[in-house]
Parts: C-alpha cells; structure tokens; sequence
C-alpha cells in the first residue's frame, strides 16, 4: 500500500515563496510519475507539475518560471517549490502518483494541503 504526505502548507505573502513536500511510502514502483495537483475552490483539480522517476519534468503552462519540481529518490520525497506566488494561486496541493504499468491513471492521492497567497 502507497501513501502520500503532503508538508509544507503556508500563508504567505503575494510574490512570496513556498515548498511543498510530499514523502511516498510503500512500493511506489521503479517506473512511475510523481506530481502536483491543486485544486482552487469550486474548480476541478488542476495539474501543477510531474516528474518521472528518470527525471523529466512536466508543467502547467501558468507556473512554468516560478515552480520547479524535484525528488528525491534515496527518500521517496517529491518538492515542489513555489516562487513568486500569486493570491489566485490560493488552492488545496495535492501529491499524485502514476505507476507502472498504468502510467496513464492515478494510482494515490495524498490528503492535500492548503496553501494561501494572501497579503
């Protein structure tokens, strides 16, 4: 069984700067896609950013520049760092998983965390 935690939730400042942490446990898989999703109230949940286990990176077209994704692997521990944040940005964060071999749907969610961009 995979769980996921996320860390990291905060108020901040617009234009301030966050990171997330989501620590996987359990078999997670060799072949996978580790991600961000967020979810703003009363929309769909949205993709932020992934990467694979070989390392490629994925962004969503509004974040590309400020977020980076990162991981981890001696630790099963995926980032996301978060920089010059915007109050619309204001959503739940969600750590995602996709694995092997069915890398085309989510295999975890994590329970989400809430980060705020509020001055």
């Amino acid at each position: 069984q995979v769980q996921l935690v996320e860390s990291g939730g905060d108020m901040v400042q617009p234009g301030g700067s966050l990171r997330l942490s989501c620590d996987a446990s359990g078999n997670i898989g060799s072949i996978y896609v580790l991600g961000w999703y967020r979810q703003l109230p009363g929309n769909q949940r949205e993709l932020v950013a992934t990467i694979t286990n070989d390392g490629n990176t994925n962004y969503a077209a509004s974040v590309k520049g400020r977020f980076a994704i990162s991981r981890d692997n001696t630790k099963n521990t995926v980032y996301l760092q978060m920089n010059s944040l915007k109050p619309e940005e204001t959503a739940y964060y969600y750590c995602n998983l996709k694995r092997y071999p069915f890398l085309d749907r989510t295999f975890a969610w994590g329970h989400g965390i809430q980060v705020t961009v509020s001055s």
